[in-house]
């Protein structure tokens, strides 16, 4: 028996509404929509309205196409890597985000009446052209979204916001434009422009404290198992029982995207009963104690309405992006909505 991944397109629907604040709404899929599947997910947002899709490869840009069918716009955050790409790009309709005048040369090259946009650094110094760059760029013609990324959008108050929105006026005063994610869609208009980008608030993650919970993540019970006062449990014999306990062996670990630093900072749901993880996580194992359920469980859920992905990646000392994105091929997957 696997563990089973519920995956609520109903809910990706829900939050692609809820981030919609006058702009477009496009959607950022990359690595395989989050974790979660970029085929259903992709053709779940299609089918609600989005127009304008991100990913951050070339080859994630040809399995997109492939899914949607010609008309929706694909980006490639990338750009152009190689001149080998131009035919990727030619051949699936796919719009580069040039991030260099090296790019930008090698688009006016191979690809010079091809569609593009333009990525500038407003100040993240991670990808993008910079203002010093823009007059030495080869002449082309009107890019179709220009675009940049906020460095501090999870921190509205964070002063960086502002120095990066100015530097985007000044270096794209027109044009039609894009600067927001999801933590740059809720600060609001002067965000927006005319295209925004929600990524991990489309699946459930923070800032977008008001999403709909879109993953339950419920794990089978292998065995469980009484454990007398001052028995361990699991590897190290870290765990030590205070009391007479019943332990649950959960067929899940760290190879399914279950992170070792969880260990026994984890919290796994019985319907609405919270059951402790004990012990060491291992690489297809976690141990739990359910003594105070009346019934031994059939399963346990570490991903559901008590805890969503935040919480996990809290207790993992990480963040939701990484949790969703870890998430394993061991799980049989199961899309509803």
């Amino acid at each position: 028996m696997q563990a089973e991944l519920t995956i609520d397109l109903g809910a990706i629907r829900a939050n692609w509404r809820a981030l919609h604040r006058g702009a477009e709404t496009g959607a950022v899929v990359k690595a395989d929509a989050y974790g979660l599947g970029l085929a259903p997910v992709a053709r779940a947002l299609a089918e609600d309205g989005a127009r304008s899709f991100f990913v951050a490869q070339v080859e994630e840009g040809v399995a997109l196409r492939e899914v949607l069918g010609p008309g929706p716009e694909i980006y490639v955050f990338s750009g152009l890597m190689a001149a080998g790409d131009a035919g990727f790009y030619r051949d699936n309709d796919l719009i580069p985000c040039l991030n260099s005048i090296e790019q930008v040369s090698d688009f006016a090259s191979h690809l010079a009446e091809h569609t593009f946009a333009l990525q500038l650094d407003t100040g993240m110094n991670r990808l993008g052209l910079e203002a010093a760059d823009l007059a030495h760029l080869p002449t082309l013609g009107e890019p179709r979204l220009i675009l940049s990324h906020l460095a501090c959008a999870d921190t509205p108050e964070h002063p960086q916001n502002a120095t990066q929105l100015a530097a985007f006026h000044e270096m794209a005063p027109a044009g039609r434009r894009s600067l927001a994610a999801t933590g740059g869609t809720l600060m609001g208009a002067n965000y927006a422009f005319d295209l925004t980008r929600p990524g991990i608030g489309l699946y459930g993650g923070l800032p977008f404290a008001a999403a709909q919970p879109v993953v339950k993540l419920s794990l089978p019970v292998i065995q469980v198992r009484d454990v007398a006062v001052g028995e361990s449990v699991g590897y190290g014999a870290d765990w030590i029982a205070q009391r007479p306990s019943r332990i649950a062996t959960l067929s899940a670990g760290y190879a399914d995207g279950l992170f070792r630093a969880l260990g026994a900072g984890l919290t796994l749901w019985s319907g609405d009963t919270p059951c402790p993880a004990v012990g060491r996580l291992s690489m297809d194992l976690i141990t739990v104690d359910v003594t105070d359920l009346a019934d031994a469980p059939a399963t346990l859920d570490l991903l559901g309405p008590h805890q969503g992905i935040d919480a996990v990646a809290a207790a993992a000392g990480t963040i939701g992006y990484e949790v969703l994105t870890a998430l394993g091929a061991r799980y049989a997957r199961r899309y509803v909505g």
